[in-house]
């Protein structure tokens, strides 16, 4: 059976602007939907975080208000709960990406604490890019781009079109004033051309092998993608 790779956030908070650590990790839709198209569609998920760490979920993507309401809710925590491999990551510095036939990057904000500045994963998203297979990537998930640099430390995305959370999203969210950083923002500084779709409307954008997703509601549309390209 063919594998994809879900590289995930093993973080469980990120630091805002005035120290605080804010409780995080990775957002349910953005695994939960990928997951069960993919694992639908004949392909084996293989979880792997940094240091092997379980992934942690961010409470808030359970709530019923993000869910379509409480049914929704309790189908994504089901969900989740049956999804064994989120419990058995495999250590990200042990992956071997010809293994994979696509590799996929779920979001939350988990990433801008940890997939941003990790140098294992940056290294990863290099050489998917240059392998030519699938490579997707999903609202928050887009920090870990920053940390994949070539050999003169220039972006190795710099120039690729890319759906990421935006700064309206981030402020919508309220989240902008206190974050240390944004996302879109800092894309673009490192040469990314980020394409700004509508707040919370879903945005995917494909470049070349490079399939990006802008926001939760990004995640089913961006899988389906992937499995077309996957199909050749």
């Amino acid at each position: 059976m063919p594998k994809i790779l879900f590289v995930m956030t093993g973080a469980d908070h990120w630091t805002l602007a005035d120290g605080t650590k804010h409780p995080t990790g990775f957002w349910a839709e953005e695994a939960v939907a990928p997951y069960e198209a993919f694992t639908g569609a004949g392909y084996e998920v293989v979880v792997a975080t940094p240091g092997g760490v379980v992934p942690t979920v961010d409470r808030s993507s359970l709530a019923p208000e993000f869910n379509g309401g409480q049914d929704g809710a309790d189908k994504v925590a089901a969900t989740l709960d049956s999804i064994t491999e989120l419990q058995h990551p495999l250590r990200l510095e042990d992956v071997d990406l010809a293994d994979y036939a696509a590799v996929f990057y779920p979001g939350g904000h988990g990433p801008m604490e940890d997939l941003a500045v990790d140098p294992t994963s940056g290294r990863l998203l290099v050489d998917a890019l240059n392998s030519g297979r699938p490579l997707a990537v999903v609202c928050h998930g887009p920090a870990a781009l920053l940390a994949a640099t070539d050999a003169d430390g220039a972006n190795a995305f710099a120039g690729y079109r890319v759906a990421a959370f935006t700064n309206d999203e981030e402020t919508q969210s309220g989240f902008a004033d206190k974050a240390k950083w944004l996302l879109e923002s800092r894309l673009g500084e490192a040469g990314v051309n980020v394409q700004v779709g509508e707040p919370w409307v879903p945005n995917v954008v494909v470049d070349r092998n490079l399939i990006t997703g802008q926001n939760p509601s990004s995640s089913a549309p961006l899988a389906a993608q992937v499995l077309k390209a996957l199909a050749g």
